[in-house]
Parts: C-alpha cells; sequence; structure tokens
C-alpha cells in the first residue's frame, strides 16, 4: 500500500491545491534550482531545461540505463547498422500511448511518423512546423547531426531508417540524449492546424513517465505520474513537483522541513550540516563535470594568444578550489574529467604566475588597467557552486597583473543567449558530460561547428577541428583515442578557456525516498522512485 508523503500545510496549500485524489496518493516535491526556458527538448542545452522535459515528458529512440552511461532501448526495440557505419535501421515499440491532456488526446500510437516529424524538423528549417514556430536546435546543429544526417525515412509504421553522409561513432549515444526526445506528429498538426505552433514549447505532450499539468514561472511545475507508461510498474509517484527554489540555502531548508523529498546543488559549506541530520541521505559520486572561464577570442584583447596566456597564469586556481568548492571539488587542467576516456593525463597547467603574465600582457600592448567583462552565472551548477564568489576571485586576481574585470551577469535563460550571440568577453561556464564520448566534449564546447552554441569562446583552430572530426569518423577506440589526446594539446596550447574544477556531485534527500539515481550527466529523474514514511 502506498503512502502519503507528508507535505506542511503551507506548501500543500501552495503546491498541492485542487488536487482531487481518488486514493491516498503518492507525491514527491523535487526542490529544482532554477525555471526552465521552455519544455520542448530540442531548443535548448541546459539540464534545468531537461529536468523539467525531457527526464519526465518525454523519451528517445534509445536511452542511457538509469544512474549509468550504457545505452539500452528506448522508444526503439532493436536497431541494425549497415556494414559501412551509414545506415541506421530502428525498429519501433509497439502499444506506446501519447499523453493524454486538457489540451490533447491522441488518436493513435507512438508510429515512425512521430521519429520522422521529430527529426525533420531539426533537419530541414523550411519545414512547415518550423516555419510557423521559428527556433533554433543548438545541441542537434553544435555536434553536426544537421550536416550529417542525409535522409530520415519511414520504412513502414515501426520502421525508421536514418543515413548518414559519414560514420558518427558516437551516433547511438547521441539519440538517447535529452535533445532527441521524440514528438508527437499528430499533435504537432493540431498545433498547426490551430495557428498555436509555438504551445509544443509551453504546453509538451510526450510517452514519458510523467505528464505536464503547468507551470508557474519560478514558482512551481506540476507534473502527474503517467498511469500508461510503456515501462510496468516504473511509476510510483502520483504527483510530482517541481518547487523551483533558487537560493541554495533555502533549498535545504525546505528539505530539512521535509518540504521537498528531495533537491540538489548544496553549498559546500552545508555539506557537514546535511550529513549530520538523521532524516537525510546524501548520496555522492565524482562529477563528470567541468567548470571553466571562456574567453571569446574575437573580442580585443582576448584575440591575442599572449592575452589568453597570460590571464590564464594569473588565475590562483588552489585559491578557487579551497574558497568555492571547499571539500567538494578538484582542480581541473584539461577541457574533459579525467573520468572521460581518452583524457590526456601528460597534459599540465601553466604555473601561477602574476609576474609572468604582467610581462605576457606588456609584450602584447595591453595597457595596465584595461577593462574587459567577466560574466557570472546566476544560478548554480554541477560543475560551479557559487558564481558570483569565483567572479569576485578572478576580479581580484586580475587586477593584479593590471586588468579590470567588469562583472556581469543575467536571468539564466538570457545569459546563454546572450553569450551565444558572443556579447561577453569572458565568462564563467561549464559542463556535465550528456553521453559518455569524448565528442560531446572536445566537439561540442570547442569545435568550430559549435561556435554559435556551447562554444563560447567562439575559438574556431582547423586543425583541431579536423582532429576531433577524424575520430568522430571512426569507431576504432585506439585511434580515436590518440586523435583526441593530439587533440587536447592543441586546445591547452591555444588557451580558448582556463579550466577550474571538477565538482563532486552531491545529491540530498529525505530518507523516505528510495531508489533515486545519481545521473553521470547531472540530470534528474524520477521514474522507478517512490517515496515511504
Amino acid at each position: 500500500m502506498r503512502k502519503n508523503v507528508a507535505v506542511p500545510f503551507m506548501l500543500a496549500a501552495g503546491l498541492l491545491a485542487s488536487a482531487p485524489f481518488a486514493h491516498a496518493a503518492t507525491n514527491l516535491v523535487y526542490c529544482s534550482e532554477g525555471s526552465p526556458a521552455g519544455f520542448d527538448p530540442g531548443q535548448y542545452t541546459t539540464g534545468t531545461d531537461f529536468d523539467a522535459s525531457a527526464e519526465t515528458v518525454f523519451n528517445r529512440l534509445t536511452q542511457f540505463e538509469r544512474g549509468g552511461t550504457a545505452v539500452i532501448p528506448g522508444l526503439a526495440t532493436s536497431w541494425e547498422v549497415s556494414d559501412d557505419g551509414l545506415t541506421y535501421s530502428f525498429h519501433l515499440r509497439d502499444g506506446v500511448k501519447f499523453h493524454t491532456t486538457e489540451y490533447f488526446k491522441p488518436s493513435r500510437e507512438f508510429n515512425a511518423d512521430d521519429v520522422l516529424f521529430t527529426f525533420e524538423r531539426m533537419l530541414n528549417k523550411d519545414h512547415p512546423f518550423r516555419k510557423a514556430y521559428p527556433t533554433e536546435f543548438p545541441y542537434f546543429t553544435d555536434m553536426g547531426m544537421d550536416a550529417n544526417i542525409t535522409k530520415v525515412e519511414k520504412i513502414d509504421a515501426k520502421t525508421v531508417k536514418f543515413t548518414l553522409a559519414s560514420v558518427d561513432a558516437a551516433f547511438i549515444q547521441n539519440l538517447a540524449m535529452s535533445f532527441a526526445s521524440i514528438q508527437s506528429a499528430e499533435y504537432a498538426d493540431q498545433l498547426l492546424k490551430s495557428g498555436k505552433a509555438a504551445d509544443i514549447n509551453q504546453k509538451p505532450v510526450g510517452t514519458g513517465p510523467f505528464v505536464f499539468k503547468r507551470y508557474q514561472k519560478d514558482a512551481q511545475i506540476r507534473f502527474t505520474g503517467n498511469k500508461d507508461y510503456w515501462v510496468p510498474g516504473d511509476v510510483k509517484i502520483d504527483n510530482l513537483i517541481f518547487s523551483i527554489t533558487t537560493d541554495a540555502s533555502v533549498r535545504m531548508q525546505k528539505l530539512k522541513a521535509n518540504e521537498c523529498q528531495i533537491t540538489l546543488f548544496p553549498r559546500p559549506a552545508d555539506l557537514e550540516s546535511l550529513k549530520k541530520d538523521p532524516n537525510l541521505q546524501m548520496p555522492s559520486q565524482p562529477g563528470f563535470n567541468d567548470g571553466y572561464i571562456a574567453y571569446n577570442v574575437t573580442h580585443k584583447p582576448l584575440d591575442k594568444l599572449e592575452v589568453r596566456q597570460a590571464l590564464d597564469m594569473a588565475v590562483n586556481k588552489q585559491g578557487i578550489i579551497d574558497a568555492v568548492y571547499q571539500s567538494a571539488g578538484q582542480l581541473a587542467v584539461n577541457g574533459m574529467p579525467p573520468t572521460q576516456w581518452s583524457y590526456d593525463e601528460t597534459i599540465k597547467d601553466a604555473a601561477y604566475n602574476p609576474e609572468k603574465a604582467k610581462e605576457l600582457l606588456k609584450a602584447a600592448g595591453v595597457k595596465e588597467g584595461t577593462e574587459i567583462t567577466l560574466w557570472a552565472m546566476p544560478v548554480q551548477r554541477p560543475y560551479n557552486p557559487n558564481a558570483k564568489l569565483m567572479a569576485e576571485m578572478l576580479q581580484s586576481d586580475w587586477a593584479k597583473v593590471g586588468i579590470k574585470a567588469k562583472i556581469v551577469t543575467y536571468e539564466w535563460g538570457e545569459y546563454l543567449k546572450r553569450a551565444k550571440a558572443g556579447e561577453h568577453d569572458a565568462m564563467l561556464i561549464g559542463w556535465s558530460g550528456d553521453n559518455g564520448d569524448p565528442d560531446n566534449w572536445l566537439g561540442t564546447l570547442y569545435g568550430c561547428d559549435a561556435v554559435d552554441g556551447n562554444n563560447f569562446s567562439k575559438w574556431c583552430n582547423a586543425d583541431y577541428d579536423k582532429l576531433i572530426k577524424e575520430a568522430k569518423r571512426t569507431t576504432d577506440q585506439a585511434k580515436r583515442t590518440e586523435l583526441y589526446k593530439q587533440a587536447q594539446h592543441i586546445l591547452k596550447d591555444q588557451v580558448p578557456i582556463t579550466p577550474i574544477a571538477h565538482s563532486t556531485v552531491y545529491q540530498p534527500m529525505r530518507k523516505s525516498v528510495q531508489d533515486f539515481k545519481i545521473s553521470p550527466f547531472a540530470l534528474n529523474s524520477f521514474y522507478g522512485v517512490s517515496v515511504g514514511k
């Protein structure tokens, strides 16, 4: 028999009002860190957006095992790859239903038409739906999938074939990523006919474990458990509520008071008190992440290598690790974490050397007192628990070598939008791996295809790009590793970024929460999760 989670009255009044429970419902409140920009996973690149859409409402053709990096069947039960590695045939799952909501009632089950709509909208800028609702798909294009997928064909109602221009060693992993979430073609057609195409981003419909109910910006998102979910027994929660709480200390207070049962991103200073609370559990694991400074190489004086080298060696990384991450981070020297296969351990940091930094700046003709902007995220991320403090420490470090850094911040969605447009000089950013493949770092973050997306340095190096693209076109892991190692040396030598830290991921939750798995990709999934007393 399922038990109610004890939810304090004030929270119940705010979050659970007007919920007509026909039985003693199981509720789970998750204190999330920010408001999603929308609910169409293809449009976004951050965990905040994916948690609220891809991980709740949607599924993909392939998927990652819960809490791991292995790829398992999703909406496709199996697939075949041609001998030349250029065609993938997917066999689709029978009996999968799209959500029935107040705004959509499906007349059929999931089939090949839904896969075609999902990918043709991302591939074709002249697609009718994309013309009605103009948008971009940054992850899809950053990975070069828009150029590499030459055709998506419906073989029959339950078979779809993808044809590639060149071998993509990570194609199956890529299709398991959040941006590849499968949309309903029937729902899209309804929206198109009613002139409401933009609703696909505000009123989502998927096949996932939870059904979207409503969203109040900066306050809450409500979902109900999908009773028709295609994985029997995987949905154990009747009502899932995201209580949007941007302040880390407030999140922890709510957790301790049982106003939420699970949360994320505790401040390092709070870790000890959380560990001592008898009502809480604190699972943790080494973070598959990298927090770094991105230098916009299209802006003067950051277009000069000597200037980037100077700023890099003027950063007191150990001081930042001690103050910002405390006991929950390790120093980063590379553009991806050491737990990623192909990581080159021979790469070393330039020593902290403010005096040499001054010399480099002088030789580059940079006058003392030169001003640049330094952008700092307004939210906590897995790779950076306190961007404001880090920015202030960098400001102090760079002032010692004659560079005046003006700290700038924006609301999270605006921060990313403006940064992709290249408005910043230097910025704090980072990444949590999304598919376990080196290309997800070296291509997605620093490749030429990503210059208008997640390559916030706007750095495009032909030699580097040739190496990472060649690596992606071979399935031999030893060859890929050698190519990626060569690329990592170019990345380090050209200093488009200064890696700062890899943080340990802690996931505080009530002891009543059962079977929650920490994702190596810094996502939060609630299927398979239950709550007890």
